[in-house]
């Protein structure tokens, strides 16, 4: 069983209509859970305070997205990644910044204090906000807050990142710190934003070896990632012994996900957070903190991380859809989506060059682990 956070201020971080990370999204997750017969009570989490938010983040950017949600013109705005077209501003930012924020703290105050040793943030995982700007669609990083938590509380953080694209923000404010094992596995920087996240971002000073970055292939399927994760991520966790697992849950590696070109299925997601469940229970006693994150493919994220859900609370997958979800949510799901929680078998026709891009992914694994030999095996 597994506690679930969620309020409904999460839809205020909305970045307008016509923009990927909508609020929707949460919506429809939630609406799909409890139309499976599930009530779901979540836990309204207070809002991080600007304190909390000062542990990963600068004052000039704290202060320069207060000033923006004053409505004050400031023309170097942009410097701090405000503005742009990944990070318009909108009203009440700053506080929906917040409630995220404290949503993840919430749930690492949970895990400190022994209360739940599973916590599901419906929301969050904005993994690319850095120390001094928003980038990426994130503007704090609820990540970063909460991690810097545990390590205050001296606990050992192992961070998993399974979205699409690089952690980069939460690498960046832990590259230098020895408490906390970044694990990233993502579609290659060569080709996607935010070209970065290669095998050769291995931390810095005390943390030398504590930063492990696995680029894949473009159209990596479902086999080829899970061999992956196999190979570095249980090592990882067994040389580092953290006390708490902390996972950025993003779904856009779903092969239907229109931002990038990873090809995992639903069933492979399954495997994966199950894999994980495994890993807490060898490593951290159990304790782990899931964020969602990435995922713009309506009709994906919703049955992606009703999945999620259902596997955190131990409950059976279903097979079917149900129908008076599917009604509400049909002008957003689109006419292609079909009447299963998870995807068909097949899900897709085979892909060209799978056994390429295996190789070529073995040998980043290899090149990565070979690099570590100095640092931990």
């Amino acid at each position: 069983m597994a506690t679930l956070i969620h309020r409904p201020e999460y839809a205020g971080y909305d970045f307008g209509p016509e923009h990927p990370f909508t609020p929707a999204r949460l919506a429809m997750l939630l609406d799909l859970i409890r139309s499976l017969g599930h009530a779901a009570p979540t836990v309204a989490a207070p809002a991080a305070t600007r304190e909390d938010i000062l542990s990963v983040h600068d004052e000039a950017f704290v202060a320069m997205v207060e000033a923006l949600d004053r409505g004050e013109s400031r023309p170097e705005a942009g410097r701090f990644g405000l503005g742009t077209q990944d990070n318009p501003i909108f009203p009440g930012m700053d506080l929906a910044g917040r409630w995220l924020a404290g949503g993840a703290l919430h749930g690492a105050r949970l895990l400190m204090e022994g209360v739940e040793s599973r916590v599901l943030q419906l929301g969050g995982g904005l993994h690319h906000a850095q120390k001094d700007k928003a980038a990426g669609f994130c503007l704090y990083n609820d990540l970063g807050v909460a991690i810097r938590a545990f390590v205050d509380h001296g606990w050992r953080v192992a961070y998993l990142d399974i979205d699409l694209h690089h952690g980069d923000g939460v690498q960046n404010l832990f590259y230098d710190q020895d408490r906390v094992l970044t694990l990233s596995l993502h579609e290659t920087g060569h080709y996607l934003y935010p070209g970065t996240g290669h095998i050769h971002e291995l931390g810095t000073g005390p943390a030398r070896g504590l930063s492990l970055n696995v680029p894949l292939e473009p159209f990596t399927e479902s086999e080829s990632y899970l061999e992956a994760f196999e190979a570095v991520v249980p090592r990882a966790l067994e040389q580092f012994a953290p006390h708490v697992l902390v996972v950025q849950a993003g779904a856009d590696a779903h092969f239907a996900d229109p931002l990038g070109d990873l090809a995992l299925t639903t069933q492979a997601f399954e495997m994966l957070y199950r894999r994980i469940l495994d890993l807490a229970g060898e490593h951290t006693q159990g304790r782990v903190l899931f964020t969602l994150g990435g995922g713009y493919e309506a009709q994906v994220v919703a049955r992606v991380w009703t999945i999620l859900y259902l596997t955190l609370m131990d409950l059976p997958i279903p097979e079917a859809l149900p129908g008076p979800w599917l009604a509400r949510w049909q002008h957003l799901l689109g006419p292609e989506v079909g009447s299963t929680l998870h995807d068909p078998v097949p899900a897709y026709p085979e892909f060209p060059g799978r056994e390429e891009r295996s190789r070529r992914n073995r040998d980043v694994v290899d090149r990565l682990l070979d690099s570590l030999l100095r640092y931990w095996f």
